[in-house]
């Protein structure tokens, strides 16, 4: 029988149903700041607003999900915090944005000073990779919102950002004939977790060593990647017309970017990983709306600008690979499946 995100809890559709009536409540708020005017207030991946002088400022928040259950189970906290600067920053980076300041939010069901210290050595060391300064944030002791008998707690933060018009970038110029630019992630990275879980944990222990992908807890530790430093240096060195982070929702997050046609022919072959949970009875595409499959990022822009783009993020570290297209046909597509 198949596993699905829904049987896991998550169901995607009716959560884009809240996060749409939110958004309508919120909009009653864009115009209350006469110092501020609201420039993109919902459904991107960052609110903008413009302040006198005409500077923008960008802002995100976002957190780890239930990969702290996985840091919990390990007992290893000194990977998460990187994952929380990386959820919040590589989403605020794709409207051109760059992460000026940063704060997080610690809550658990009880203080141990020796766990937060681990804890914020992570957010320190996904700082100093985003290069963005964190200004402050706040630990609160829930024992009553959070069980167990263990240590438990839940992990969010929260960025800002500063850009000018010109380097605005929210899809408007994608256009048919553009390409898609993939670039690699490290695997799960914060996303899809609930599913992972429940598929990975009914055939294995979380100590447990795979073939071809070590022990299952490190590999679902391992921090999500930081695009923060090639991305800002292809916004100054070459014509983006797009950026999507791949995290909740997988490629379905393209349509974010702008309503037309996303045709991926050319992802990379399944790491291991998430061929290990496909081959717990997890559909292919429920895989393509879920989990990054390898691409943490996507990068869309003239199809000229693509040698100049992989330069740049390969002296970073980084691979990438041309894994698609923009057609007028709307829609994702996985090579001839929509998939949303």
């Amino acid at each position: 029988m198949a596993i699905t995100y829904k049987d896991a809890g998550v169901d995607i559709k009716k959560i884009k149903k809240s996060q749409a009536s939110i958004g309508s409540i919120i909009a009653s708020t864009h115009r209350l700041q006469k110092k501020a005017k609201t420039m993109s207030g919902f459904g991107h991946y960052a609110g903008i607003v413009q302040i006198p002088g005409g500077t923008l400022l960008a802002t995100h928040t976002d957190g780890v999900g239930t990969k702290v259950i996985i840091a919990q189970m390990m007992k290893k906290y000194d990977t998460v915090g990187i994952d929380c600067v990386a959820m919040n920053v590589n989403d605020i980076i794709c409207t051109g944005a760059t992460p000026i300041s940063f704060v997080d939010y610690i809550a658990a069901n009880r203080n141990d000073q020796n766990i937060f210290n681990k804890i914020v050595r992570g957010l320190v060391k996904g700082a100093l990779d985003a290069q963005v300064p964190i200004v402050g944030g706040e630990t609160a002791i829930l024992p009553d919102l959070i069980s167990g008998k263990n240590f438990s707690f839940d992990l969010a933060g929260m960025v800002v950002g500063i850009l000018d018009k010109k380097e605005m970038i929210l899809g408007n110029k994608i256009k048919p004939g553009d390409k898609i630019i993939g670039i690699n992630s490290s695997g799960l990275h914060s996303n899809g977790y609930s599913l992972a879980r429940k598929a990975l944990l009914k055939k294995h222990s979380i100590h447990d060593r795979i073939k071809g992908i070590g022990v299952l807890g490190n590999a679902l530790l391992e921090p999500t990647k930081i695009y923060v430093k090639p991305v800002l240096e292809s916004i100054k060195e070459c014509k983006i017309h797009g950026l999507a982070h791949i995290t909740g929702g997988s490629f379905t997050k393209l349509l974010r970017l702008k309503n037309t046609g996303f045709v991926l022919d050319n992802l990379p072959p399944t790491p291991a990983i998430f061929q290990a949970i496909e081959d717990q009875g997890v559909e292919k595409d429920e895989m393509y709306k879920t989990f990054n499959m390898g691409i943490g990022l996507c990068v869309i822009s003239p199809k000229e600008e693509y040698y100049k783009i992989n330069r740049i993020f390969k002296k970073h570290g980084f691979v990438t690979r041309e894994i698609g297209k923009i057609i007028e046909k709307k829609g994702v597509y996985i090579n001839k499946t929509r998939i949303a």
